[in-house]
């Protein structure tokens, strides 16, 4: 996939980033809120912005608006240990995943499957990532075990998991739409000459 203009890609960037700041202080959502949207836009930044500045932006902003939802707005720090430091490697495998597969990626059926097998794994091992530094590292579990922390993984991951896979299909099933729209234009375009 070729990378898009600058206006383009910044436009996108203050997309991704309006929409960490709407979603990441709700993790799991409710009625009036999405869920954290934050994995799927590492992934899709990789996949669709590229640029490593970008990377540091966007954590920035992630530890910017947590900052915030603990000082401010009244939020839980339960989660900010000295395992908070492994966000950086968890969002980096989202954002290396999406930026090593985007060569492959266009608007064909199986080079967008390929894009969300790719997210899903790259999800799988950034939730892996996190939570097992939050569960080992972060010093809020007493004696902790192996047992206990396939019980947690399995608790949480699938939840975390499925709500990034839900933004990353809901990202390429539009790239699809426009891909297949710019696809028609360009045959019309040709059959009219």
């Amino acid at each position: 996939m070729k990378p898009f203009s600058r206006p383009m890609n910044l436009a996108l960037l203050s997309a991704f980033a309006a929409l960490m700041v709407a979603t990441r202080f709700n993790h799991f959502g409710d009625a009036l809120h999405l869920p954290d949207a934050s994995m799927a836009l590492f992934f899709l930044g990789g996949l669709y912005l590229r640029r490593h500045w970008q990377f540091v932006a966007l954590l920035a902003l992630a530890v910017a608006v947590d900052w915030v939802s603990i000082e401010y707005a009244g939020v839980s720090d339960f989660c900010v240990t000295p395992s908070y430091a492994f966000l950086l490697p968890a969002y980096a495998v989202l954002w290396y995943g999406g930026r090593l597969y985007t060569p492959r990626l266009d608007g064909r059926i199986g080079p967008l499957l390929g894009a969300a097998g790719v997210g899903l794994v790259a999800a799988s091992v950034s939730f892996l990532i996190s939570n097992g530094a939050f569960y080992w590292l972060g010093g809020r579990y007493e004696n902790p075990h192996f047992a206990e922390y396939l019980a947690r993984a399995w608790q949480w991951g699938p939840l975390f998991v499925r709500t990034t896979m839900m933004y990353v299909a809901v990202a390429l099933a539009v790239h699809g739409i426009v891909a297949f729209a710019q696809r028609g234009r360009a045959a019309h375009a040709v059959d009219s000459h």
